[in-house]
């Protein structure tokens, strides 16, 4: 029906190649806990993951079953889905996961977006955040926008004011990196002009 509402982005992909992607997609972000992909597939693998947090919560054995259904190496990932992940999140009550949005990373300029677990080891907000508290001067007050990110990063992870100070004095150490160069999408303009002789 034209107009009528979608119940998920189908991704120019037919069912099972959705499938087989978002699975892909999950068992990579548990496995690193961030991934860098297009915007649309970042929305559709976080309904997933936010899932899969809560059947990981759960730890019953159906909701294990489940779980190893989704993962394509669960060997891998199930001990960490129910061991560690399940009690970062023990007492959150929702919202696992982030997508951030960030610059194009390949050269066709497809929206791109970084899919993260919230309060792990690669948190961007939390990282983002010290790197601002490092770039205040002695005496200088934090403006709301920060103190709200700040109680927003402690507030659910476990000695999070104390971590959080470390990490502004590690962010105060390092300096500035260049950005990494955009990925390559299209063949080399050298390659290109052979094709066509």
């Amino acid at each position: 029906m034209a107009g009528g509402h979608m119940k998920y982005r189908h991704l120019s992909r037919s069912s099972s190649h959705r499938q087989a992607l978002l699975r892909n997609l999950v068992t990579s972000l548990f496995k690193h806990e961030s991934i860098t992909t297009t915007w649309h597939k970042a929305k559709e693998a976080q309904r997933l993951a936010e899932s899969l947090v809560t059947l990981g919560k759960k730890n019953t054995e159906a909701t294990r079953r489940r779980a190893e259904q989704i993962f394509f190496t669960p060997h891998e990932i199930m001990p960490k889905l129910f061991g560690e992940i399940r009690r970062r999140y023990q007492d959150r009550p929702g919202g696992y996961t982030r997508v951030l949005r960030i610059e194009p990373t390949k050269e066709d300029q497809a929206e791109s977006a970084i899919l993260e677990l919230v309060d792990g080891p690669r948190d961007m907000r939390f990282a983002m955040t010290a790197k601002t508290l490092a770039q205040l001067k002695e005496g200088q007050e934090v403006n709301n926008l920060t103190a709200m990110n700040v109680k927003k990063v402690t507030r659910y992870r476990h000695n999070g004011v104390s971590e959080l100070g470390k990490m502004v004095e590690k962010m105060r150490d390092l300096k500035e990196e260049p950005l990494p160069d955009k990925r390559k999408v299209y063949p080399e303009e050298k390659w290109r002009r052979d094709m066509h002789l």
